[in-house]
């Protein structure tokens, strides 16, 4: 009998960890859709040689489903996108790159690489060529905007709809913190280039994420001394202000894109930081004078609209993928 009441007792114990465990899996099935699409979906880490240039970018989900290019900002890179890459790998095959000279792109001397806008632009456009992309979405956002829009000027019929957050196209939407840049575009010499150095610092990078932000202690500080240790790279400084000195270009570029947008009418998704000084809610609203098929979303957040309201940008630019499929 002891041997059967050992075996019993062995039995019942295992039984009650089964379902003890059991319990738990149930109860901790609630995990977020970020945990199971990390797993499941995990970003890789690529890169290909465009022109000469390794281009490095950030890719995840399935190719066989709805590509969204997602082009960053200054001073970021496709580290801003993280969120997105992580949220929406489920459904959407999403590509992030690295301008050259960002992230962790070549940063080819400016004696080989001449920074403006239309190179920047020209070499991710190159970057899609070689994968093969001809259908896509673009998300934009600061220095996405010149180089989405030159991208989809180019190539129409490939962009299916444009998701905005605080990428501008009007002269409307550029705000009061584009003034000292302003001087340096009348005028560049040592003391306008002087002025300009504050925004490559320390402080100055906090201040772009946290600008405008409902609580500070919510961005994860890893985001601008990231860009700081990029930005501290030799020739980090010139290659910044040459971008910032042709950026003066884009504005010519203006009218150009607003024909785009009507003659195009690519769905847009808008969703908005409206407390950015860069580029406020103006900028924003001037698109409804030109798209009329405009999924408008304003936020009361910063410049990096992501960090702070990520969760629910993501939940809206998952909605409105679904709409235009």
């Amino acid at each position: 009998m002891k041997p059967i009441i050992k075996f019993s007792l062995i039995t019942f114990l295992a039984i009650i960890s089964f379902f003890t465990f059991s319990s738990y899996t149930v109860k901790n099935t609630s995990h977020s859709l970020t945990e199971d699409t990390i797993s499941k979906y995990p970003t890789m880490y690529r890169s290909l040689k465009v022109d000469g240039v390794n281009i490095a970018y950030r890719e995840a989900g399935n190719p066989k489903n709805p590509t969204i290019v997602l082009l960053h900002g200054f001073p970021s890179s496709s580290h801003q996108y993280r969120k997105v890459l992580d949220q929406l790998s489920d459904e959407y095959h999403l590509i992030a790159p690295d301008y050259p000279g960002f992230g962790n792109s070549d940063f080819p001397s400016p004696d080989d690489y001449t920074y403006t806008f239309d190179n920047l632009a020209n070499s991710i456009e190159g970057l899609l060529e070689k994968l093969g992309l001809t259908s896509y979405a673009l998300m934009i956002q600061d220095y996405g905007a010149p180089v989405g829009f030159r991208i989809a000027t180019a190539h129409p019929e490939r962009v299916t709809a444009i998701i905005n957050q605080n990428g501008n196209a009007y002269t409307e939407g550029l705000g009061p913190a584009w003034g000292d840049v302003r001087k340096f575009w009348a005028n560049r010499n040592t003391e306008t280039e002087k002025t300009l150095l504050p925004v490559f610092s320390l402080e100055g990078l906090k201040w772009q994420y946290t600008h405008g932000t409902r609580d500070p202690e919510t961005i994860n500080p890893d985001t601008w001394h990231l860009d700081y240790l990029r930005l501290s790279r030799p020739n980090a400084h010139k290659v910044n202000l040459d971008l910032f000195y042709d950026y003066q270009n884009n504005i010519k570029q203006y009218s150009k894109w607003q024909q785009y947008l009507r003659n195009n009418q690519p769905p847009m998704l808008i969703v908005w930081g409206k407390n950015d000084l860069f580029f406020p809610e103006s900028g924003a609203v001037a698109y409804k004078k030109d798209v009329k098929s405009i999924d408008y979303n304003i936020y009361d957040t910063g410049h990096f609209a992501l960090e702070e309201e990520g969760d629910a940008i993501i939940s809206k630019i998952r909605s409105f993928m679904k709409k235009i499929k």
